[in-house]
């Protein structure tokens, strides 16, 4: 199997790699009959010497090779016909920018593998830079709470080398007794819970956060049952949730008087409440004054989402009254950051994270006739066609 790394084409350009260089020598060296080519790239966090290093060989195109893996969308002005592709093409949600680019895919009938659609049998993921989300996003939260109260003041992620410079860094933090919520229990609320843990901040239940104030910052992690409950009045279903969550609303706004600072991690069903309105954003109980909306679902879960920020940008405001874009630090507006490509502030940590579960949980399905449906599963498409998995796209993707 000739496996063939690929130049990241999206602008703006993203630097983090599906295999690190050293990652790249482990597969020659431990699945047999297996070579990995390198395109030819100044923009990634490993540069070509370090993959050259290594031994790997690095060339200019890749149409001799059986998959091509890279980590964003391709242009689709780029896409070889009749290849296997495994990156993320974020098309899943019917997203009307890369409507033409599936459509373009299935045209070169190539088959497209999803990082986000690699489940195992049960259908949860196996796979994501989330983790390194959650982090990234938490440590931004964290630095806009730090501005807009003139407290500390943070190096930018991506202006630290790595992940172990990043945590020297969150060393300056010094908080009041501020109460912080984290939404979900997944692979980025799994990331945000390890950096206040690495914090030692206080971890308290829901009930004790909407009831007591305490003399230290703290935290808690808010689960969907936590903050959902059935219109009609029926007990909590985990799987009605799942399956029909338009039958749910919101109860958001019992935390929304003693929050401070709001985490984001929890994925959204575009059918599903949102966590709370305008309106709600205006009412003086509403007492968060910084969103880090990890997720970034644009005009999605929070309604200050607006627009992604960017790493460079971090931070903008929203003011509740005009419901308009603002200054991020005034103290009429409510801070808000959503970086919708927080990997990629630590891209070196992030790549080998991720690889290592390449390496781990999904190369082997392509050398043994993917005997557990891995690569099945996470097919969208194959020959010209959705797979049956991904039909609901055909108003999309044809």
């Amino acid at each position: 199997m000739k496996i063939g790394i690929l130049k990241e084409g999206k602008v703006p350009p993203d630097k983090r790699v599906p295999f690190t260089p050293e990652q790249c020598k482990f597969i020659e060296e431990n699945f047999k009959d297996t070579k990995v080519y390198v395109q030819k790239s100044n923009i990634r966090c490993y540069s070509d010497k370090e993959y050259a290093e290594q031994g790997i060989t690095l060339v200019d195109e890749l149409h001799h090779c059986d998959i091509l893996v890279g980590v964003k969308e391709v242009p689709k002005e780029e896409l070889i016909s009749g290849k296997k592709y495994m990156f993320f093409s974020h098309t899943i949600k019917k997203q009307p920018h890369n409507q033409k680019l599936i459509q373009e895919i299935i045209k070169k009938r190539i088959q497209l593998i999803d990082y986000e659609c690699l489940v195992d049998t049960d259908y949860n993921r196996i796979i994501g830079f989330g983790h390194y989300a959650g982090i990234v996003g938490t440590y931004n939260g964290l630095m806009g709470y730090g501005l807009k109260y003139n407290l500390y003041d943070l190096k930018p992620a991506h202006l630290c080398r790595d992940r172990k410079e990043m945590m020297i860094e969150i060393q300056k933090v010094r908080l009041p007794n501020i109460k912080i919520i984290v939404t979900g229990n997944g692979r980025v609320a799994n990331g945000a819970v390890e950096l206040l843990g690495a914090m030692q901040m206080r971890r308290v239940t829901p009930f004790e956060f909407a009831k007591y104030s305490f003399r230290e910052p703290t935290y808690v992690q808010l689960h969907s049952n936590n903050y959902n409950e059935a219109i009609d009045g029926s007990g909590w279903n985990i799987q009605t949730f799942y399956k029909h969550p338009e039958k749910f609303r919101s109860t958001f706004t019992k935390y929304t008087k003693s929050c401070d600072l709001l985490l984001h991690c929890s994925y959204w069903n575009p059918a599903a409440p949102i966590l709370f309105t305008k309106e709600e954003m205006r009412s003086p109980e509403f007492h968060i004054s910084v969103i880090a909306d990890i997720t970034c679902d644009i005009n999605g879960s929070i309604p200050s989402t607006y627009k992604a920020s960017t790493i460079e940008d971090k931070f903008y405001g929203y003011n509740p009254k005009t419901e308009e874009i603002a200054e991020p630090f005034d103290n009429k507006t409510i801070t808000v950051m959503a970086v919708d490509n927080l990997p990629c502030e630590l891209p070196r940590d992030a790549s080998e994270d991720f690889g290592k579960e390449l390496i781990e949980k999904v190369l082997p399905a392509f050398l043994n006739d993917d005997s557990d449906g891995v690569i099945e599963r996470a097919s969208i498409t194959i020959d010209g066609k959705l797979t049956q998995r991904f039909e609901y796209l055909a108003d999309y993707a044809y």
